[in-house]
């Protein structure tokens, strides 16, 4: 039996709002059944799904097609992915088969493989020493190319500036690779005897100077020790000099 009009006239109005939300509700439910019918009837039919279609309208001209930013990507990553070639090879073992009778040499099948080795060396001079005539004793001079742990300075710079790597966990680095080193020679690796690095500092901000077209500066400021100091920034975008100052 069907259900009699009701009398809208004779509702509150909280009622109403009440039967509003409630038809909301249903109506809802009865779109997503009848999706999931239409669903289920196209999958039983074997129909085509239906295609994504872009959305209308016209772009504007400042903005790049979606297509060619989809294609650019592409080139970019390919061309990111060409450029990881494998670096020059340092050493070549051939590896040989005994192959049964009759079988064909085809060359070789080449596999590379990257390798990191870190180890201690520790080279020891043996420094001729002469008495002359009168009296003086000469020793012969160490080679140009040794300046006193060259490559432990490397190491600890690199570690210490680019991985801020703490001196205390640099110190358990080198002593698990076989070096003998305390923390205070490190600090003092990482702080004395730097003037080939300020010369080449200073080298850089004339030669920026001369050839930019343009730079910036910029000042950064903090407390350091119980003084305010500041750090300059001078450069462009060719290259970059930082100066550190205290203020007056």
């Amino acid at each position: 039996m069907p259900t009699p009009p009701l009398d809208l006239d004779a509702v509150s109005f909280e009622d109403l709002k009440k039967l509003v939300v409630q038809l909301l509700v249903e109506v809802t439910a009865l779109r997503e059944e009848n999706r999931q019918l239409r669903e289920d009837i196209a999958r039983l039919k074997d129909l085509p799904k239906k295609p994504q279609l872009a959305p209308g309208g016209m772009d504007k001209a400042s903005e790049p097609d979606r297509r060619a930013r989809t294609r650019q990507a592409r080139r970019q990553r390919h061309k990111r992915q060409s450029g990881r070639r494998t670096p020059p090879v340092t050493e070549e073992r051939t590896l040989v088969i005994k192959a049964p009778a009759g079988s064909r040499r085809r060359g070789f099948e080449p596999f590379t493989v990257q390798d990191l080795i870190l180890a201690p060396q520790v080279i020891r001079f043996r420094r001729e020493r002469w008495l002359t005539p009168d009296g003086q004793e000469i020793v012969a001079p160490l080679p140009p190319e040794v300046s006193g742990h060259s490559g432990i300075v490397r190491f600890v710079l690199m570690q210490h500036v680019q991985g801020q790597v703490t001196v205390e966990r640099l110190r358990a680095q080198l002593n698990g690779l076989g070096v003998r080193i305390s923390k205070g020679q490190i600090v003092t690796l990482l702080t004395a005897n730097k003037d080939a690095f300020h010369s080449e500092k200073d080298a850089l901000l004339e030669a920026g100077l001369a050839t930019a077209a343009w730079v910036t500066v910029d000042d950064t400021g903090a407390r350091h020790a119980g003084a305010n100091e500041y750090t300059t920034h001078i450069g462009n975008d060719r290259f970059a000099w930082p100066g550190r100052r205290r203020a007056g």
